[in-house]
C-alpha cells in the first residue's frame, strides 16, 4: 500500500455518523432497514479483483476512500471497532476522536493475541444486543477471514438472530450518494464511457466495415480496452475540470458481440470469432475513483425493415423506463410499466424481453438487492444511480443476409440519476435513435482472378549411387532401430500426405504467392498550376514532387521519377550527351520481381530521351541529381515493405502498488544507438520494460506479443540470456526485430594480474584453482537469478500461455544458418541459436517437411532445409553440418514427430515451392513431398539389385584368400595418407567411377614404388 495515503476524517466521520443516525432512527420507529440489528460486522479478506467489489469491500470505500484487505469492521449504535495489521492501523489511527468512537486492535504474529482481539470483538457485539448483522453467504477469502467467520460461529449466535446484512449495507450506504459522488465521479465515469464508446469504438468500428478488415471480436475488444491508457484522448473529452484519467478503471471490461451469438448479461469474455457485419453488441463500463457507470449500444449493418421497427420499439420500451424512473416510485412499478407496454403494443415480443431492466451502481458493481424485477418492492430514492438495461434476446431475422443474420439480439443500456422531478441520463453523450445506430455500405463484387498453371519443380537429377562401404556405414549402426526409424517415417510422410489432400482438395484455389503485382498509379501534379514555372527550357529535376521536367518541341514535360529506369551521360569533344532511359514492357533486363506493372502494356512508350549540351557541368549535376532521385525513391519503397509488418502494440501498464521485480547490469540485444551502457529489465502488468543507461530509452515488450520466452545459460558459453521470439515484429530504436535478448556477461569481472595484495602472497596453481572455483560460483550464481527472473515472467505472462523454455546443448548441432558457423540446439517447442545475431528461432510446430542435402559418400558436410506449412514463408537453411550429427540429426526429427528426407543435390527451393503455391491440389494429387524420397528410395534398389547380382567364381575366392594370407600391400602411414587425402577440400563433391578407379590405380603404383625403394634398405641393415 502506498506511503502517500491520507483518508479523509471529516468525510468519514460525516458517514459514520449520517450511518449510525439513521440506525437509531430506524431503532426508534419500525426497524424497516436494519431489521433490528443490535450490531454490525462485515470483513474483507484477500484484495478484490481490480474493478469488482463485494459490499463490504464497497463500504469500506464509501467510509474511507481505500479498500483495506485483512480487515474487520464490528459497528455498534455507539461503538466502531477495527481489527487490522499495523502497517494500516497507522493509516486509521488518525481517525480517532469523531462523535463516534473508534477502537483499532492492531494484530500480530501471537495466535493467542488474535484469537483475544477476535473475542474483545464479539464480546462488543453481545454486549449491544443479540441480534447482529451478518453477510450469511460471505465470499470472503483468505486466513483472516477464515479465522473471523470460525471465531463468529464458535460465539453461538442463533439464526434467527442473525440479520442479512446486504440490504442494510444497500439502504443506509450505499445507493443514495451525496452531491460529490454524484457530480465528481459518477458523472465523471459515464462521460468517459461515453466518450470511449462514440470517440472511438464507433470510429474504429465504421473504418473496420469500410475497410472490410478482419478483426476477431477478442483482438476488437482488447484494443479498445487499452486506450484506457490514452491520457491525451481523454484531455479531449468533455470533462471536469480536475479530472485525471489515471484514476479511471474498468468497471466493464469492453464487450463485442456479432454474428448470431449474444450474451446479454456480459458475463462471458469475448470471443475469438470474426466481426460480422450484421447486428453488433458493444457495452463497457468505466470507474472513476471507484464509481462505475455503464453503457451498451446496438449498431446495426444494412438492417432489414423489421429489425428498424423493432429497434424503435426497443427505444420506446427504453425512454419509457427511464421517464417512469422518479423518487418514490417502487422497482417492480418500473418492470411492470414495461412490461404492460410491449403486451399491449407487440405481445409477440414478450417472450424476449428479460425478467429485469436494470440494477444500482456505484463502487458496488452490481447491487442484487436493487433489481428492477416485477418481484422487486424495493422504493427508489432521490439521489441513487442505476443501470437501465432495456433489450430483446434471440429475435428471428426474416430476411437474413447470411446464416449468421438469422437470429439476433438488441440492448440499450444507460447510466442513470434518480431525482425528483425527470431523470437524468449520464451516458446521454452516446446517441441511440435508428439515424446513428445504422450503417449502410456499398456492396462491391469481387473480381475473380484466373486460376494459375501449374509449373512442375526443377529438380536435378544426380548420376551418383550411394555405395555400402565401411567409411559410409556408423561405427555402431543399430540396424533395428534404423529400421523402425524408417517405417516411424513413412507412417508420417503417409500422415502429411493425407493431410494435404483433405486441407487443398480439389478446386482449391493458388495460395497468395502468386497474386500479380497491381498496377500503381502515380502522378507528378494533380493541376496544371503545380507546375513550375521554366524561364528558360531546360532539363531540371523536382525533388519534391520526385519529377524530372523536360523540354520537348518547346514544351516543359514532366516524368515521374517511377516512369524512369537510369540516367547517364556521355562526353563528345566540346559537347556531352544526356540520356534518360524510360520503364517499359519487354525490355527483359533486371530481376523478374523488381519488373514495373503497366496498365497497358500494349500503349505506345518512349524508351529513352537524348540531350546534347556544351555545359558538361550541368549535364553531370543533373545525371547525379537524377541517379540520386532514383535511389531515394527506391530506398523507402524498401524501409516501407520492411516496416509493412510491424505492429504499434499496446502500452504498457505499469505496477504502482509495489516496486516491480528488476534484473540490473542488462544490455539489450539488438544493441541501441550510441555508448554501449548497461540497462534494467523489469516486469510490469502486461510486459517488460528495459530501460537503458539511467533513466535513458525504454524498449517495451508485451507480453500479449510473446510466442516464445528462453534461458540459456552460462555452460559453455560467455553469457547468460533470456531471449524473447516475439509474434510481430517491433522496433528497437531504428532496428526492426522478432527476437529481443537480455544478456549479461559471465565474465564480467576483470582480475588484475600484475601484482594485487591477493598475488603477492599466493603463487602458481592455488590461485588459479581458486580463481577457477570463484568463477564456476559466480556462474550458477548468475544461471541461478537468470532462471529465477525468467520464471517470473513466465508466471506474469500465464493468461499468454507463455512457459519458460531451456535449449537442450546435448542434442545440438554445428550448422551455418546465417554467417558463421554456430551451435543450433533444439527446446521443447523450438530450434534455436541464440548466441550470435541474427538469431535462429523455429517453431517446430510450424515445420510441413525437412529435407536433407548433399547427403552422399565422400562429402563430409550436409545442409538442412525446413519447410514450413505456410507454404508463402520462405523455406530456411540450415548448412554445412558436420556429416558425424545426421544420425543425431534424423533421430531428434523423428522424436519430435517431423516427417524428413534425405537426397544428394542442393535443390531449386524458389522453384519448387512456387509450383506448391500455384496449385496445391495438383502437387498433394501427384504425391505431394514423397518425390524429394523417391530419388534416394529408387537408388538403394538398383544398388541392391546390383549386390544380389554380384557372384564370387571359386578360382577367385582362393586367389583373394592367398593375398589376405599375404598381407595388405599398405602400411600405416600410406592408411594415414588416405585419410588425409578424403579429408581434404578437394573432394567435398562426388566424382565419377572412371575418376575414382584412375586414382585408385595411380595410389596401387605408387604404393608399389614405395614398398621397392624400402627393400635394398632392409638388406643393407
Amino acid at each position: 500500500m502506498a506511503d502517500d495515503i491520507v483518508i479523509d476524517k471529516a468525510l468519514f466521520h460525516e458517514r459514520l455518523t449520517s450511518f449510525v443516525s439513521k440506525w437509531k432512527a430506524d431503532k426508534r420507529s419500525n426497524n424497516s432497514i436494519f431489521q433490528g440489528a443490535d450490531s454490525i460486522a462485515t470483513v474483507v479478506g484477500k484484495a478484490s479483483d481490480p474493478g469488482s467489489y463485494l459490499k463490504p469491500a464497497a463500504f469500506q470505500l464509501w467510509l474511507l476512500g481505500y479498500e483495506f484487505p485483512a480487515t474487520l469492521f464490528v459497528i455498534t449504535p455507539d461503538l466502531f471497532q477495527i481489527v487490522t495489521t499495523k502497517k494500516k492501523a497507522s493509516y486509521l489511527e488518525p481517525l480517532k476522536g469523531g462523535k463516534v468512537p473508534v477502537e483499532i486492535l492492531v494484530r500480530g504474529k501471537d495466535a493467542e493475541e488474535n484469537k483475544k482481539q477476535f473475542q474483545s470483538c464479539i464480546e462488543t457485539m453481545k454486549k449491544a444486543g443479540k441480534k447482529t448483522a451478518v453477510l450469511k453467504k460471505d465470499n470472503a477469502t483468505g486466513a483472516f477471514a477464515d479465522e473471523w467467520k470460525a471465531a463468529l460461529q464458535e460465539a453461538g449466535f442463533k439464526d434467527e438472530d442473525q440479520v442479512e446484512l446486504g440490504p442494510i449495507l444497500s439502504q443506509a450506504a450505499l445507493s443514495i450518494k451525496d452531491e460529490k459522488e454524484l457530480q465528481r465521479t459518477i458523472r465523471d465515469a459515464a462521460r468517459a464511457s461515453s466518450a470511449l464508446m462514440t470517440s472511438y469504438f464507433v470510429e474504429e468500428m465504421s473504418e473496420i466495415l469500410d475497410s472490410e478488415k478482419k478483426i476477431s471480436h477478442k483482438t476488437f475488444a482488447d484494443k479498445v480496452a487499452n486506450k484506457i491508457d490514452d491520457q491525451k484522448f481523454f484531455e479531449k473529452q468533455k470533462m471536469s475540470k480536475n479530472f485525471d484519467s489515471l484514476q479511471l478503471d474498468w468497471a466493464l471490461q469492453p464487450t463485442v458481440q456479432s454474428g448470431g451469438t449474444y450474451d446479454l448479461k456480459f458475463l462471458s469474455e469475448p470471443d475469438d470469432n470474426n466481426l460480422h457485419a450484421g447486428v453488433i453488441i458493444s457495452a463497457l463500463g468505466l470507474r472513476y475513483q471507484t464509481y462505475g457507470a455503464m453503457v451498451a449500444r446496438t449498431y446495426m449493418v444494412q438492417p432489414v425493415k423489421s429489425q428498424e421497427a423493432t429497434y424503435k420499439f426497443l427505444l420506446s420500451v427504453h425512454d419509457l423506463i427511464i421517464k417512469k424512473i422518479k423518487d418514490g416510485v417502487l422497482s417492480s412499478e418500473v418492470y411492470n410499466a414495461a412490461l404492460d407496454h410491449i403486451k399491449k403494443k407487440k405481445p409477440e415480443l414478450e417472450k424476449h424481453f428479460p425478467k429485469s431492466v436494470g440494477y444500482s451502481i456505484g463502487t458496488e458493481n452490481k447491487d442484487a438487492t436493487l433489481l428492477l424485477s416485477a418481484k422487486n418492492k424495493r422504493q427508489l430514492k432521490d439521489g441513487m444511480t442505476l443501470v437501465i438495461s432495456t433489450s430483446f434476446q434471440d429475435l428471428v431475422n426474416d430476411k437474413p443476409q447470411d446464416k449468421k443474420s438469422k437470429t439476433y439480439s438488441l440492448i440499450l443500456v444507460d447510466t442513470v440519476r434518480v431525482s425528483t422531478g425527470e431523470s437524468a441520463v449520464f451516458t446521454k453523450d452516446t446517441p441511440s435513435d435508428l439515424d446513428s445506430i445504422s450503417f449502410f455500405f456499398d456492396e462491391s463484387e469481387e473480381e475473380t482472378k484466373p486460376k494459375p498453371k501449374r509449373e512442375r519443380p526443377a529438380i536435378a537429377q544426380t548420376n551418383i549411387t550411394k555405395t555400402r562401404t565401411r567409411h559410409e556405414r556408423p561405427t555402431n549402426q543399430d540396424a533395428e532401430k534404423e529400421a523402425q526409424r524408417r517405417e516411424h517415417q513413412k507412417e508420417l510422410h503417409a500422415k502429411k500426405q493425407k493431410e494435404g489432400l483433405e486441407q487443398y482438395g480439389e478446386g482449391a484455389k493458388a495460395l497468395n504467392g502468386t497474386e500479380e503485382r497491381k498496377f500503381k498509379r502515380f502522378e507528378s501534379y494533380k493541376r496544371d498550376n503545380q507546375l513550375p514555372i521554366m524561364h528558360n527550357l531546360e532539363v531540371s529535376v523536382d525533388k519534391k514532387n520526385l519529377t524530372v521536367i523536360l523540354p520537348i518541341m518547346g514544351r516543359p514535360v514532366p516524368f515521374h521519377i517511377h516512369t524512369i529506369k537510369n540516367a547517364s551521360h556521355t562526353p563528345e569533344a566540346d559537347f556531352t550527351s544526356l540520356r534518360i532511359n524510360f520503364l517499359s514492357p519487354g525490355q527483359g533486363v533486371g530481376r523478374k520481381d523488381d519488373q514495373q506493372p503497366f496498365e497497358d502494356p500494349n500503349a505506345h512508350f518512349i524508351r529513352s530521351l537524348t540531350f546534347r549540351s556544351h555545359d558538361v557541368d550541368r549535364i553531370e549535376r543533373i545525371t547525379k541529381d537524377i541517379t540520386e532521385l532514383k535511389k531515394d525513391v527506391v530506398r523507402r519503397e524498401q524501409e516501407k515493405k520492411q516496416m509493412e509488418d510491424v505492429v504499434e502494440q499496446d502500452k504498457l501498464v505499469p505496477i504502482k502498488s509495489r516496486k516491480p521485480f528488476m534484473l540490473d547490469l542488462i544490455f539489450l540485444r539488438p544493441a541501441l544507438d550510441g555508448k554501449r551502457i548497461p540497462g534494467s529489465l523489469e516486469i510490469h502488468q502486461n510486459g517488460l520494460r528495459y530501460v537503458h543507461g539511467a533513466g535513458g530509452v525504454k524498449v517495451d515488450v508485451l507480453f500479449s506479443n510473446m510466442k516464445h520466452l528462453f534461458f540459456q545459460p552460462s555452460q559453455h558459453e560467455l553469457i547468460v540470456i533470456i531471449h524473447v521470439h516475439l509474434k510481430n515484429p517491433i522496433m528497437v530504436g531504428k532496428k526492426k526485430t522478432k527476437d529481443v535478448q537480455f544478456v549479461r556477461e559471465a565474465t564480467e569481472m576483470a582480475f588484475d594480474e600484475t601484482g594485487n595484495r591477493k598475488r603477492r602472497h599466493k603463487f602458481g596453481d592455488e590461485e588459479e584453482f581458486e580463481q577457477e572455483q570463484e568463477e564456476r560460483r559466480r556462474r550458477a550464481a548468475l544461471d541461478k537469478e537468470f532462471k529465477n527472473f525468467a520464471e517470473k515472467i513466465a508466471d506474469a505472462a500465464r493468461n499468454e500461455n507463455v512457459s519458460v523454455d531451456i535449449p537442450y546443448r546435448e542434442l545440438g548441432f554445428n550448422g551455418v544458418p546465417s554467417r558463421s558457423s554456430v551451435l543450433v540446439c533444439p527446446t521443447t517447442d523450438c530450434l534455436v541459436q541464440l548466441t550470435e545475431p541474427p538469431f535462429t528461432c523455429i517453431t517446430l510446430s510450424e515445420i510441413e517437411i525437412v529435407h536433407l542435402e548433399r547427403v552422399q559418400f565422400g562429402l563430409r558436410n550436409f545442409d538442412m532445409v525446413i519447410v514450413f506449412k505456410d507454404y508463402n514463408r520462405p523455406p530456411v537453411h540450415i548448412n554445412t553440418i558436420p556429416m558425424e550429427s545426421i544420425d543425431a540429426v534424423k533421430d531428434w526429427l523423428d522424436s519430435v514427430d517431423i516427417p524428413f528426407s534425405e537426397g544428394p543435390l542442393n535443390l531449386q527451393w524458389a522453384t519448387i515451392m512456387k509450383t506448391v503455391i500455384a496449385d496445391p491440389h495438383a502437387f498433394f494429387a501427384d504425391g505431394g513431398w514423397n518425390f524429394l524420397s523417391t530419388e534416394s528410395d529408387d537408388e538403394d534398389n538398383d544398388e541392391d539389385e546390383e549386390e544380389s547380382a554380384f557372384e564370387v567364381s571359386e578360382s577367385e575366392l582362393a586367389i583373394s584368400d592367398e593375398s589376405s594370407e599375404d598381407g595388405s600391400d599398405f602400411d600405416e602411414n600410406a592408411s594415414d595418407e588416405m585419410s588425409d587425402e578424403g579429408s581434404e577440400e578437394d573432394f567435398s563433391e562426388g566424382e565419377d567411377w572412371d575418376v575414382l578407379e584412375k586414382k585408385a590405380a595411380k595410389k596401387d603404383r605408387e604404393s608399389g614404388l614405395a614398398d621397392e625403394e624400402e627393400k635394398p634398405k632392409k638388406r643393407k641393415r
